[in-house]
C-alpha cells in the first residue's frame, strides 16, 4: 500500500493552502446579521409549521372527497402529512426521554 506522502507533494499541500488563505481573504470575517432564534422559538416555529402542514393536507383531502382535487394530489398531500407526523413523534419522543433524563439525574 501506498504511503500517503508519496501521493501528494509537498509543493501541491502548500499550493492548496496557499489557495484556500487567498480564497480566505477574500471572503472577508464571517458577518452574522441577527442572532439564531432560541430553542423555545425554533420549537415553536417548528410547531406552528407542523400544524400548517397538517392543516394544508387536510384541506387537500376534503377537496378530493368532493371531487375539486385530483387523485395524486390527495396521495401526495396525505403521504407528505405523514411525513411531517412522523418527525413530529420523533421529536416529541426525543424530547419527553430527554426530560426524564434530567429528572433522573442526582442533584
Amino acid at each position: 500500500m501506498a504511503d500517503f506522502s508519496t501521493l501528494v507533494s509537498s509543493g501541491a499541500v502548500r499550493g492548496a493552502y496557499r489557495s484556500a488563505q487567498s480564497l480566505a481573504a477574500e471572503r472577508g470575517p464571517l458577518v452574522v446579521e441577527e442572532a439564531p432564534p432560541s430553542f423555545a422559538e425554533a420549537l415553536s416555529q417548528a410547531a406552528s409549521t407542523t400544524m400548517e402542514n397538517v392543516r394544508a393536507s387536510e384541506e387537500v383531502m376534503q377537496r378530493g372527497l368532493v371531487g375539486e382535487a385530483e387523485t395524486q394530489a390527495v396521495i401526495e398531500a396525505t403521504l407528505a402529512m405523514e411525513q411531517t407526523l412522523k418527525i413530529a413523534v420523533s421529536v416529541r419522543d426525543k424530547l419527553v426521554e430527554a426530560y426524564r433524563d434530567i429528572m433522573q439525574m442526582p442533584i
